[in-house]
């Protein structure tokens, strides 16, 4: 894979991904052991270089607890090209391009489930919410799933049917448009 060369191992990756997907996200380091399935040390290493290069920022809860937790630095001079470089890579680029943008009554799509949380998959899962034309919809479905060789999943919504509520049933969400 390009990007474990680019950006020197897939641990890297795996934590950028994470933070740059979902940059309101916020992550520990017994978490990013659990959820990479490496050691601490290893992820110690590639946080403290991150931080170094000042992708990252790191901050405590609270004064009481001695956990750090960090949150990608959005003021980061190469936030955008990276976060783009991202999205490519899990393939958001181009569902946005040649499915949302091209639907046209679309009001609000949400991203859930694993890629949320920075976790790649062979799934994407959307919620979309507007009077869509479902034929046309899945025929675009059909053909980014090709580009990006990734399964499409989605849920339709009609605009007046629509409530956030439903959406913290599914879990973690991000607004995508």
């Amino acid at each position: 894979m390009i990007l474990d060369k680019i950006f020197t191992g897939k641990i890297r990756v795996q934590l950028l991904t994470k933070l740059l997907i979902n940059p309101a996200s916020t992550v520990y380091l017994r978490g990013l052991e659990r959820d990479l399935d490496v050691s601490s040390n290893t992820v110690r290493l590639e946080l403290n270089k991150l931080y170094d290069m000042q992708l990252i920022q790191e901050h405590n809860e609270t004064i009481k607890t001695k956990t750090k937790y960090y949150k990608v630095n959005t003021k980061h001079p190469m936030f955008k090209s990276l976060r783009g470089v991202i999205l490519q890579h899990v393939g958001l680029d181009q569902i946005i391009e040649n499915v949302l943008k091209k639907l046209g009554n679309v009001d609000e799509v949400y991203l859930t489930g694993d890629l949320v949380l920075g976790k790649n998959n062979p799934f994407v899962d959307l919620v979309i919410v507007g009077n869509i034309d479902k034929t046309y919809l899945y025929n675009l479905i059909e053909k980014v799933e090709i580009l990006i060789d990734k399964k499409i999943r989605v849920g339709l919504y009609q605009s007046e049917e629509f409530t956030e509520k439903k959406l913290k049933d599914v879990g973690i969400f991000m607004k995508l448009m």
